[in-house]
């Protein structure tokens, strides 16, 4: 958070008020014109493409003939926002790793014990003030490395004492960051001031009544094991809604046995997320929670070289389940990504990667995951959204779906604490994937998944609010109006 220092001064205020380049009070007339500031013209995110505000029938109105089951159907609206065009690509979850596993390297560099190199660590600005310690990831990794230097690089890998490879150690991969909780702080049961807490002039307010509230919290333990815990605190500020993550990383590659026991896919296990000949394949094996650090992974990279600019910018996140369903239908809201109401053209060319037959996989030219991108994009200019992998949404999911959800943005968010029941740790998923049938890649169909449980047909994709919500239909009223 940042702290801004007001300076008032009481002293020639028509002076300052030039300083400033405000409008004086005389150049109006006495009329409260507005005050003015310089508009953020938000820059495109690479890979991302604009959906724009609109409306969506979430849910699938005709009984599905495949289990005779009934879905909730609602009219709901949303909010602009940016949407990766593809799902998120081995060689970019790769870049996420590396930069988990170069942090810790750096950190061993500026550690005593590994040589205590302290120009890899910043803790003093450039006057020599303190600062939070931080890694100064503008000092490059030695390229020849003396003993010390060779041994803080060599603590990140392991050795399989049995056939004597050498892989990174997945086990450190571990991804600590902290996101505020703005929507639960903004709840007026949670000032600070007891007097703001209801607005009922009718209701006498208690001062003394103690408020709680329930944050994340984690922590490595002695023994290196990641400790997550969700508590509960008395109200004493504003520090009670920051919440702290640390998530081990590393795609699970075993997914792909464990998904399929009786098969041999030892050879997508052992090459899927490693070889380069998969970079541009949807990462697969990755957690809900994997996903949402990824998400908070991206925005600090993306923040540190924004400056200024950075405070308009929104934080990229998972799609809400409406705001996928309203992407993946396009903007004449079909049924499939795609116009026609078929899954294939009338060449036997198919739309999507799934499992067009009984399990003849191949019939639409693959066996597992294709490489993003090589089917047409929907109208949203987006890809993969049906088939290839399904994709985790940041929804809890409830069999009520939109029925318990607003008309406006809706989000059904339930974070489950470790003791609570698995059952409340469902999230809702959405597209289908390369190994489900026609029924399940359809915009509207709903499953779900545990959010620590990886999955060799799920994937994911970010999206971002936008930081500007005005709408081209009010931009262009306002041009006429000029």
């Amino acid at each position: 958070m940042r702290k801004g220092i007001i300076a008032l001064c009481f002293a020639a205020v028509i002076a300052l008020t030039g300083c400033f380049g405000g409008q004086s009070a005389t150049s109006s007339g006495g009329e409260v014109t507005g005050s003015g500031g310089k508009a953020f013209a938000e820059p495109t995110p690479y890979g991302m493409t604009l959906i724009k505000r609109g409306h969506l029938r979430m849910g699938i109105e005709k009984q599905d003939s495949l289990w005779g089951r009934q879905t909730p159907v609602k009219d709901i609206s949303v909010e602009g926002f940016w949407m990766d065009e593809t799902e998120i690509t081995n060689s970019q979850y790769r870049q996420f790793v590396n930069y988990v596993r170069d942090s810790i390297i750096r950190e061993r560099l500026a550690d005593p014990n590994y040589g205590g190199d302290e120009t890899y660590k910043i803790e003093e600005d450039k006057n020599g003030d303190p600062v939070k310690p931080h890694l100064n990831w503008k000092k490059a990794l030695p390229k020849k490395p003396n003993e010390d230097e060779q041994k803080a690089i060599e603590s990140v890998y392991v050795t399989n004492p049995v056939t004597g490879e050498k892989m990174l150690d997945a086990s450190q991969m571990n991804y600590r960051y902290e996101i505020y909780d703005y929507t639960t702080a903004a709840l007026r049961k949670y000032r600070m001031n007891p007097n703001e807490r209801n607005l009922n002039t009718d209701v006498t307010v208690n001062p003394e009544e103690e408020i709680w509230i329930s944050k994340d919290t984690a922590y490595v333990d002695d023994e290196g094991r990641i400790v997550r815990e969700t508590i509960n605190r008395q109200l004493s500020g504003p520090w009670d809604f920051l919440n702290t993550y640390i998530v081990n990383i590393f795609p699970d590659t075993t997914c792909w046995v464990n998904d399929f026991p009786n098969a041999d896919n030892e050879t997508y296990m052992r090459l899927y997320f490693s070889n380069p000949a998969y970079n541009d394949y949807p990462v697969v094996g990755v957690t809900w929670e994997q996903a949402n650090a990824f998400c908070a992974w991206r925005t600090e990279y993306l923040l540190k070289g924004l400056g200024a600019a950075a405070r308009y910018v929104q934080r990229y996140r998972l799609p809400t389940e409406a705001e996928w369903e309203y992407a993946a239908r396009g903007k004449d809201q079909n049924e499939f990504p795609w116009e026609q109401a078929a899954v294939s053209s009338e060449a036997g060319c198919f739309f999507a990667n799934f499992k067009p037959d009984r399990g003849n996989y191949t019939k639409d030219g693959n066996l597992i995951t294709s490489k993003v991108g090589i089917y047409s994009s929907n109208t949203n200019g987006l890809y993969d959204m049906a088939g290839n992998v399904a994709e985790w949404t940041s929804t809890v999911y409830t069999e009520a779906g939109v029925e318990a959800m607003n008309d406006i943005n809706p989000q059904l968010k339930y974070n489950a604490a470790k003791e609570d029941p698995y059952r409340l740790k469902k999230k809702s998923v959405r597209g289908g994937s390369w190994k489900d049938p026609e029924s399940y890649i359809r915009s509207a169909w709903r499953s779900s998944e545990y959010q620590n449980q990886p999955r060799s047909y799920i994937g994911f994709r970010c999206v971002r609010s936008l930081a500007n919500t005005t709408s081209e239909k009010s931009k262009k009223t306002k041009s006429k109006k000029k």
